[in-house]
């Protein structure tokens, strides 16, 4: 366990990747971890029941938004640390409604970032030079790659959706805070996270629930989008080692070096599917694969060039593809009640998206 005390704030703590960084610091540091969520559609305190009881977690149900809100917050806690991830992140949804998106991730962030810098200004001695501010990006700011290439921290950015445009401007704001009035910014971006309570609109969970629901498995286009995908722990410990060794100012891209064609990793989850849940009419799972209509501004491939964070705060990731795929497909066999729970609500893996292409089912 990492020795370090104090106050340290997660947003979007009840979230897919937060939930699972609300439990990784709770296990590994011994800070007092206050989780800021809004529990919107994608937050799910549930991914937190086995934390409640835990006397160095507290929930804080506030709209990053909400400047008020924000500042009664700063100013209870006085947090040490800020881990900020709340963020609206689905890029279909922000088709449909790009002004949540502006909203939660550029104007949160703006809200934020000031009540961090009035706070670190108020701070002196070894609280302030200790005070850090993580900033937690995507790699779909950059935009496209062609067959070829990496983004690496220098790669300009060409973001092609509301989602990652709105994310594009966040980051932009916490650099501008560093530049402009010395917070102890950093900045990282990571590929496509994938692992346990992850929320059952993205690609794995929807394969996986689908699958064994004996329901179509949707591939967008020819399933030819490539993506890194990175497993949610390795991406914890990554933005810790940032959080807690990085160079102020600096940006870290974060990748899991598992790239995969979408359909061949469609593809993988059926198979081990079979063996893992094998269907009761003697076929296979891949049989169930249906294309659909791609989504507009569908960037083609995503890879990150990792070698920074590896050679400066020596991060590798720990977990090969298929051995976190195959862990990731034990947990939602294993939890079903947690993700039936969402599919009770309003949720029903509903496609976003597509309001601009066409009207109807497919």
């Amino acid at each position: 366990m990492v020795g370090n005390s104090g106050n340290l704030i997660v947003t979007g703590g009840s979230g897919f990747i937060g939930s699972n960084l609300v439990r990784w610091l709770l296990k590994n540091t011994e800070y007092l971890v206050h989780n800021l969520d809004a529990l919107t559609y994608a937050g799910n305190n549930d991914s937190l029941s086995d934390c409640v009881e835990n006397d160095r977690y507290n929930f804080w149900n506030v709209d990053i938004t909400n400047a008020p809100d924000i500042e009664r917050v700063f100013d209870e806690v006085r947090p040490d640390k800020i881990m900020h991830l709340a963020a609206e992140s689905h890029v279909d949804r922000s088709i449909d409604n790009p002004a949540a998106f502006i909203k939660t991730n550029v104007i949160g962030t703006y809200v934020l970032l000031e009540n961090a810098r009035r706070h670190f200004d108020s701070l002196t001695g070894d609280e302030k030079s200790g005070f850090r501010f993580l900033h937690v990006s995507t790699d779909e700011v950059y935009g496209s790659l062609g067959p070829t290439g990496l983004f690496n921290e220098s790669t300009p950015y060409s973001p092609h959706s509301p989602y990652s445009a709105s994310k594009a401007a966040s980051d932009h704001l916490a650099r501008a805070w560093h530049d402009t009035y010395n917070l102890p910014v950093l900045v990282t971006n990571c590929s496509n996270n994938y692992g346990p309570y992850q929320f059952p609109e993205k690609l794995i969970p929807v394969t996986i629930i689908n699958a064994i629901a004996g329901n179509r498995i949707p591939v967008y286009g020819q399933g030819e989008n490539v993506r890194d995908w990175l497993h949610v722990l390795d991406h914890c410990d990554a933005m810790y080692r940032v959080l807690s060794s990085g160079t102020v100012g600096h940006t870290y891209n974060i990748g899991g070096n598992n790239e995969l064609r979408n359909i061949d990793l469609v593809r993988l989850i059926c198979e081990i599917l079979d063996v893992e849940r094998p269907r009761g009419d003697g076929l296979v799972y891949s049989s169930q694969i249906e294309f659909v209509v791609d989504r507009p501004g569908h960037d083609l491939r995503y890879a990150i060039d990792a070698s920074k964070i590896s050679s400066e705060l020596d991060w590798e990731p720990a977990y090969s593809c298929r051995e976190g795929i195959q862990q990731t497909i034990e947990w939602y066999l294993s939890n079903e009640d947690w993700w039936k729970s969402i599919l009770d609500g309003k949720y029903r893996l509903e496609r976003q998206g597509v309001k601009q292409i066409f009207t109807g089912k497919l």
